[in-house]
């Protein structure tokens, strides 16, 4: 599994992006609570509570808005 850290203007960590090998996307916010997740096969992201956010991956902005 890959992680990506997403971070703020001042370089604080906001959250995380973990890839895992299918290419399906987890997204957490800075305690590593799961905010959504994202299947490139759908093209298709939901939030924590599997409900459809939008079409194409929408990861950073639902970590964002925590």
């Amino acid at each position: 599994m890959k992680r990506q850290t997403l971070t703020d203007a001042r370089y604080h960590t906001i959250g995380y992006i973990d890839t895992a090998a299918d290419g399906r996307q987890t997204g957490r916010d800075a305690r590593l609570h799961i905010v959504g997740y994202y299947d490139p096969h759908t093209d298709t992201t939901r939030d924590a509570r599997l409900h459809t956010v939008g079409h194409g991956n929408l990861l950073a902005a639902l970590v964002a808005g925590r």
